[in-house]
């Protein structure tokens, strides 16, 4: 039986897990107020970058010691940052269950070149490591989320409050979609370009006291690329936590950050941002459960991220695949989609399994999210229909 082919389509198709989507209403025309062709040292251009840092920390609700910066590379600057300057003293555990933990864990070993590493690894894609064998009196390094296999930290229980190392998360496709508790994080990084929809090239790191201290105590033995310093002369450099950045950043990306934020406050704040993003995991959520064809990739359902929602196909076909023709077929699949225009950058990413993923962040409308399924399932019907070895084979999605 053939699916019929969908007759609406989302108003914005666009749910790329990066950069993603702009938030409601976006317009070039709201960026009018950048303080661009102009220095970002003068002192209005300092106020903007300052607006930025005290703004994100309100709207996240960031413990008030905790100090905040703008950082030059996105999110893989100011968590490269993080690992450069703080990592050395103390052994390093690394949790990885995706592509970009295993990048961190990759720098920390071959580029740090660290002696004592502990490496806490899934079996697989859609599985978290065994959290429970953490030393915390290592420093240790996690993503909260893990954009690519859509497989979060189900919390913050399994860090202890007291501690003797440092925990270095790479929050970017949680931050402003999950709920955080800062508390258990001495280190946060993230980057407009996710979860507020902004644009890339610049990110965000938080320091807790104890990561503030170790940054003040600790002399790192290896070279420093200038844009990672955040010491001078032994001292700290107090002036980037207050809108001093470390190379020019983009005024007109700044100016849209301001904007982003602003809609945020407008949208509820924080608790705004979390109720939508469940709302888009929801509507997801609903679907799979009805869908035959189609499930979550992360196996524990405490751990489905609800922002980066990564799904594999089901179907006796699909699976006697090999990789390289599954990779092909959900290519196909989503080509159909974008084609019609129903959907942009839904593939998962090259190192995850083959299979589709939706950012669900704050700045997607759920209404969009809706009308973006039954296109998934005309498109995996119809693709099916062309792969299916006999006429047997293509009866129905099940």
């Amino acid at each position: 039986m053939r699916v019929r082919k969908p007759l609406l389509k989302p108003a914005r198709p666009e749910f790329s897990s990066g950069p993603c989507a702009k938030r409601p209403g976006w317009d070039l025309s709201q960026l009018k107020g950048a303080f661009v062709g102009r220095s970002h040292r003068h002192p209005d251009g300092q106020a903007k970058l300052r607006a930025v840092i005290a703004k994100s920390a309100q709207l996240l609700g960031l413990p008030p010691d905790y100090r905040v910066a703008v950082v030059p590379g996105s999110d893989t600057g100011a968590i490269e940052m993080a690992m450069w300057n703080l990592l050395g003293p103390l052994g390093v555990e690394v949790c990885c269950w995706e592509n970009f933990g295993f990048t961190w864990l990759n720098d920390v070993v071959e580029q740090l070149r660290l002696p004592e590493v502990t490496v806490h690894r899934a079996d697989a894609y859609g599985l978290l490591p065994d959290l429970t064998q953490v030393d915390f009196d290592h420093d240790v390094v996690f993503t909260w989320n893990g954009t690519t296999s859509g497989v979060c930290v189900p919390g913050a229980d399994w860090i202890p409050e007291d501690r003797a190392g440092l925990t270095i998360c790479d929050a970017t496709s949680a931050i402003f979609g999950m709920e955080i508790d800062y508390t258990k994080l001495d280190v946060l990084t993230w980057s407009w370009q996710k979860a507020l929809g902004g644009e890339g090239a610049h990110g965000m790191i938080a320091m807790s006291p104890a990561a503030v201290q170790r940054l003040a105590e600790f002399r790192p033995d290896r070279p420093l690329p200038k844009i990672f310093r955040l010491t001078r002369d032994g001292e700290l450099m107090g002036e980037v936590f207050h809108g001093f950045t470390l190379n020019s950043p983009s005024m007109l990306a700044v100016e849209d950050a301001l904007v982003a934020l602003d809609w945020c406050a407008e949208a509820g704040g924080l608790p705004g941002m979390l109720a939508r993003t469940r709302r888009n995991l929801d509507v997801v959520t609903r679907w799979v459960r009805a869908s035959p064809h189609v499930e979550f990739l992360a196996e524990d359902p405490r751990t489905i991220s609800s922002t980066s929602i990564c799904l594999t196909f089901r179907h006796r076909v699909f699976e006697e695949l090999s990789d390289p023709r599954q990779a092909d077929f959900v290519r196909r699949v989503c080509d159909r989609i974008e084609e019609n225009g129903a959907g942009f950058d839904i593939g998962s990413h090259r190192e995850a399994p083959p299979g589709i993923r939706i950012w669900g962040g704050p700045t997607v409308d759920a209404t969009d999210i809706e009308l973006l399924l039954p296109w998934v399932d005309w498109a995996f019907s119809e693709t099916l229909r062309e792969s299916a070895p006999s006429p047997s084979s293509s009866r129905g999605l099940g």
